[in-house]
């Protein structure tokens, strides 16, 4: 006889490791340790003093640092713990982080990286003992500018916003070398492009235009053409735009904008799912970069760490931050960057073992793999639309019965009006089925919004189960309020005020800082 059965959950029991781990400082145990130091030789410890010795007064420690002293099993422990806490694009199904494309980052290009002969490299090490690495460097400029269709690529900038800020920066270099300087203060954006944009060029000193969509979701060429004048600097928009519309009117706006005598950079951090499809440089664009550890699959490690590709036209290449790879013959070469140039941007060459990756990754995929991730990101894409706006309350504003490209931006409005739960309230509840998203950036334009991008690295029963979650989110939100508003549930975190995050009287961005504000809760 045998068993019946079991239906198959729509979505996995969850629940995260609670751990109530203290921070390091309070396991640390004087005189603890988990190496022994070698004692540092006679001649090295006098050219230190020297060293320290000519110190500014003020600047050299009166006493060694107070770093935790613990052993190995327990540093060990401490952190192993505190991975368990964490959920992760290695863990969940990671596609609510959208214009970040969570991608898989593939293991054997970690073995790559760790090997001593990358990992042991000093930036400063002469060129002759660093062919291998500087020439990885220069070929992947070289396949980043057949990407984009740019005449050259500098991967000096060491994430997204810097390289952002490398776009404006060689923008306002430009037209000062043509004595437009003075002229030129207005760049031109859209609400939907991404916020760095904006940013970058108000912190060069730029005057910021933000277009707003047509009717339709759809970046309005009219719009800009009101806005463009003598005045114009750069018109720097992302394409496809945060909401997963492209423009299909890209070439209009990029020769709109050089009918003006400006420039147009294109923000191509939204790229996953146009590679080996459009380039930006058959668009007219003048410079765009990638976000190399979105794309072209790096891990994004939090904060870091980032790479950023700034591709450019032969008219700015002279332009381009520093310093630069280059090859004589056979042999590759470090040089500073030109009399024209930015200047340097971070230290040295970008970050190298994110290179590494993305080397590794392009040649093995190759053109037509290039392609085929691009269109698996927008198949994934458009098969999640159609599950997701399958659940009463949510919907995709603009482009109705339109197809999105790599991503969308979604609303609950629907169901925030019949319940009055918001989108950040089901996401936070989200998190107790082992998934999250996130909502937008501020100003919410899109009203209680959420973007998903799957990219091509999830398969269709991924994007089932995380619908099936948001769908049984939305369920509660209806039938029991009450377990979404106060969520999470099954998580290490408890739920958070906005007061406590909107107050800076309540901040403490130090363990030091956070002992002396609180010292009732240090060792609760």
């Amino acid at each position: 006889m045998s068993l019946p059965i079991a239906p198959k959950p729509a979505h996995r029991r969850f629940h995260q490791a609670r751990w109530d781990e203290p921070v390091i400082f309070e396991l640390s145990t004087p005189g603890e340790r988990g190496v022994l130091v070698t004692r540092v030789e006679p001649g090295v410890r006098d050219a230190v003093g020297d060293v320290v010795a000519a110190l500014p007064e003020g600047l050299a420690r009166s006493t060694p640092p107070a770093l935790p002293e613990m052993a190995q099993m327990r540093v060990l422990k401490h952190y192993l713990r505190l991975s368990q806490e964490n959920l992760g694009a290695d863990l969940n199904v990671d596609v609510g982080q959208g214009t970040c494309t969570m991608k898989y980052a593939p293991k054997v290009n970690e073995q790559l990286i760790a090997t001593p002969k990358l990992s042991a490299m000093h930036p400063l090490q002469d060129d002759a003992d660093a062919q291998g690495v500087l020439e990885i460097i220069w070929r992947t400029e070289r396949m980043l500018a057949e990407v984009s269709g740019m005449d050259e690529v500098s991967l000096h900038t060491q994430g997204g916003s810097a390289a952002i800020w490398a776009n404006i920066a060689m923008i306002r270099a430009f037209h000062e070398a043509n004595d437009e300087g003075d002229q030129r203060r207005e760049v031109i954006t859209t609400i939907f492009s991404h916020p760095s944009n904006a940013a970058a060029a108000k912190a060069a000193g730029y005057d910021v235009i933000t277009l707003h969509p047509d009717a339709d979701g759809y970046p309005d060429l009219e719009a800009l053409k009101r806005a463009l004048s003598p005045r114009t600097a750069a018109i720097m928009v992302t394409n496809p735009e945060d909401t997963g519309i492209y423009n299909p009117a890209i070439k209009e706006w990029v020769d709109a904008a050089h009918g003006v005598g400006a420039l147009a950079s294109y923000d191509q951090a939204n790229a996953n799912g146009i590679l080996g499809i459009t380039r930006a440089r058959d668009a007219g664009f003048d410079v765009c970069h990638f976000n190399v550890h979105k794309t072209f699959g790096t891990p994004h490690g939090s904060g870091g760490p980032g790479t950023g590709a700034n591709a450019v036209s032969a008219a700015l290449a002279p332009f381009l931050p520093g310093p630069r790879v280059v090859r004589d013959g056979v042999r590759y070469d470090v040089v500073e960057a030109g009399p024209q140039s930015i200047g340097a941007i971070g230290p040295f060459h970008g970050v190298v073992p994110n290179i590494v990756r993305a080397y590794a990754w392009i040649m093995a995929l190759g053109a037509d793999g290039l392609r085929a991730v691009a269109e698996t990101a927008v198949l994934n894409n458009n098969y999640l639309m159609k599950r997701i706006l399958e659940i009463p309350g949510a919907s995709a504003p603009y482009a109705t019965g339109r197809r999105r490209i790599e991503q969308v931006r979604y609303s609950w409005q629907e169901l925030f009006e019949e319940t009055g739960i918001s989108s950040e309230e089901i996401g936070i509840r989200a998190s107790d089925f082992g998934m999250h998203y996130w909502t937008s950036h501020h100003p919410y334009v899109v009203p209680q919004p959420f973007t998903l991008e799957p990219t091509e690295s999830y398969s269709k029963s991924e994007l089932d189960e995380y619908a099936d979650v948001l769908a049984e989110v939305a369920r509660e939100a209806r039938e029991t309020p009450e377990v979404v508003r106060t969520a999470p549930h099954n998580q290490t975190v408890h739920h958070t005020h906005h007061d406590d995050l909107d107050d800076p009287e309540r901040w403490a961005v130090t363990w030091r800082a956070y002992r002396r504000k609180y010292p009732d809760a240090v060792g609760a």
